[in-house]
């Protein structure tokens, strides 16, 4: 079994937490399944959870370089510089990202309000990037651009190899076979 849930902000990728905090409990009532990776509480956008093992290894494991596609919206407008050096790969505390591939895009049609909305400032522009990778560190995103000097302001995985979160509404899951 596979399930397409579209994470909404503020949701925790497990199914218990001490703190008190939403997680998958509150969406998804299938027993048995497990998600294959994780997105930070404060990240939106496709999770897949499955009850098959060797499923959830191969989706999450950075060895499968299973990609995975991000709309990014970042404060300010990068220069092709500094999108070239997303591309080639950042030098975190961790080591070197594997190249990537990164360019300003128009906010996607399919966009949600999010609740509650990012901070803006009226002075400092926003943009939208598709970033697509093939590994997935802890935070990675959010630490390349930071390092290139344009913050994430919200972060939403479209993609995930051939399923993206296309009809699904935040907060909402598709089971597949």
């Amino acid at each position: 079994m596979l399930i397409l849930f579209n994470k909404p902000y503020g949701v925790l990728s497990q199914f218990t937490d001490t703190a008190d905090r939403l997680t998958l409990e509150s969406y998804i009532p299938v027993p048995d399944v497990y998600p294959a990776g994780r997105l930070d509480r404060n990240s939106e956008g496709l999770l897949l959870l499955t009850d098959d093992g060797v499923l959830q290894h191969r989706i999450s494991e950075p060895e499968q370089k299973i990609s995975k596609a991000y709309w990014v919206q970042v404060e300010g407008i990068p220069e092709e510089k500094s999108l070239g050096a997303l591309r080639d790969g950042i030098q975190l505390r961790d080591g070197l990202t594997r190249p990537c591939k990164a360019h300003i895009i128009e906010e996607p049609e399919t966009l949600w309000p999010r609740q509650p909305p990012i901070r803006t400032r009226r002075t400092i522009p926003t943009c939208w990037l598709l970033i697509t990778l093939s590994e997935g560190r802890n935070r990675q995103i959010r630490r390349m651009t930071a390092a290139i000097g344009h913050p994430t302001l919200r972060l939403i995985r479209y993609r995930i190899g051939s399923w993206t979160i296309d009809g699904i509404e935040p907060g909402q899951w598709l089971q597949l076979a």
